[in-house]
């Protein structure tokens, strides 16, 4: 898209055909594959769009989650700076920034100057510094947005801290809900307890909160959202924020509980799966969601339950089993795992866990604990599993086909020219044309 106004996209056409905002081209023999479209100044939101599905299309995203729970107490921006190189030499296409915005708790989740770039990680002069780094080297830079809720900076309605006067968005008590002490309407979602949950059913909030996207994006420079607490409001807010942000890549964060019995975790974990799909559906398909099911099914099944890695229909049992280019897959973030160790995947397997999410469908996470904190060994680890990935062309809607799921063995073949294992359990694939591509405790991989 250049200064003159016309900018020109090549859409191409395979068997299945395109149905998109030119028309729809199945069934049209005589269409050639390749078709150049010229559009106008005031179609740049559709090419946007088109470069943001293309992202989710491609499905070759690999993420890192940058920060943990205490990155706030080190020179943070600074300290990511100088990863930047190894990050992107390693393959990851985004890293996922804490909330870079000024806030009541240092961790940034407890937002209220909205437009004040200086936080606990840092100045917003070293923050455009390592905006521009990573810019340089091609990492897309991921925004916590964080639009639940936020603290007030003046005693309103109720005594509560409820209006946001002297700083920039100088909401008053009509933009927390009434459920969570304001003027507004209730909630659309689930309540985070404790502080001002904000209002989006207002207009006023949405257009407020869609100018700081816009700013974020454009004037920022951050090209990826990650939406935190996303059952706090209605999904259709999402929606709405991505198609007049227009961020290259959005996952949601729908965390709830999985199901649970006497015994521990249940087996079928449909419901729990098809609860983040919802959320999906109603964000208008725009955004992916953290595959929360996955990360509960696959730190039970590394302990000796590996047999819960295939569900009932010989699928994997997760949100990437269902759909899995809308699945991020994961094993620990700054809140299961870090030092809050609310939900940590267990220590001795982690690279149990890397193989699993690694070489499988959906679009990996990594955490950065485990990539930086861990030692060499497990940085070099992770890293020859993304290599594998890559070279052997595994993408997020890669074929699958589990050949053994017993407590102490899981194999499978993922898009014909990768076989893994994991467990303790003894298995290789049958076939000369297979090699050894990398192994590690408990873990193997095969190629083509």
């Amino acid at each position: 898209y250049g200064d003159s106004g016309v900018a020109t996209v090549v859409i191409e056409v395979n068997d299945k055909g395109w149905k998109g905002v030119t028309g729809d081209y199945r069934n049209n023999p005589t269409l050639p594959t390749y078709q150049r479209v010229v559009f106008n100044k005031a179609d740049k939101s559709v090419l946007l769009y088109i470069f943001a599905v293309a992202v989710i299309r491609n499905g070759k995203e690999i993420l890192l989650q940058a920060f943990n729970w205490e990155s706030h107490k080190y020179d943070w921006w600074r300290n990511l700076e100088r990863k930047v190189p190894d990050i992107a030499k390693s393959g990851f296409t985004s890293a996922w920034l804490p909330p870079a915005t000024q806030s009541f708790s240092p961790e940034g989740y407890l937002p209220q100057n909205l437009y004040s770039l200086n936080s606990s990680y840092g100045s917003q002069h070293l923050l455009k510094a390592l905006l521009q780094k990573m810019k340089q080297y091609k990492v897309r830079a991921m925004a916590d947005i964080v639009v639940n809720h936020r603290i007030g900076t003046t005693q309103g309605h109720g005594g509560m801290y409820n209006r946001y006067d002297g700083i920039p968005v100088p909401w008053d008590e009509r933009a927390v809900t009434s459920c969570t002490g304001g003027l507004g309407n209730r909630s659309s979602g689930d309540n985070f307890n404790g502080v001002p949950n904000i209002d989006h059913t207002q207009d006023f909030v949405r257009k407020d909160i869609i100018e700081w996207l816009r700013w974020l994006r454009n004037t920022v420079g951050f090209q990826d959202f990650r939406f935190d607490f996303a059952r706090g409001y209605s999904p259709k807010y999402v929606k709405e924020y991505i198609e007049c942000a227009k961020p290259i890549f959005s996952v949601g964060e729908y965390w709830d509980s999985c199901n649970y019995n006497g015994r521990g975790l249940d087996y079928n974990q449909d419901s729990h799966r098809q609860r983040i799909i919802h959320w999906i559906d109603a964000a208008g398909q725009l955004s992916t969601a953290f595959d929360f099911t996955t990360k509960g099914i696959l730190q039970e099944a590394v302990k000796g339950e590996l047999w819960r890695l295939r569900d009932s229909q010989g699928k994997p049992p997760g949100v990437m089993g269902w759909w899995p280019s809308r699945a991020v897959t994961f094993i620990d973030n700054h809140d299961t795992g870090s030092t809050q160790a609310h939900w940590p995947f267990p220590a001795n397997h982690i690279m149990e866990g890397y193989a699993y999410v690694l070489t499988h469908p959906g679009i990996p996470s990594v955490f950065y604990d485990h990539f930086y904190d861990w030692g060499g060994s497990t940085h070099d680890q992770i890293v020859k599993l993304m290599d594998i990935r890559r070279s052997q062309d595994i993408h997020s809607r890669s074929s699958i086909r589990i050949l053994e799921a017993k407590s102490n063995l899981y194999a499978a073949v993922i898009g014909e020219s990768v076989s893994m294992k994991i467990g303790d359990g003894s298995w290789c694939p049958s076939g000369r044309e297979w090699t050894l591509a990398t192994s590690g405790h408990r873990y193997a991989v095969w190629q083509k």
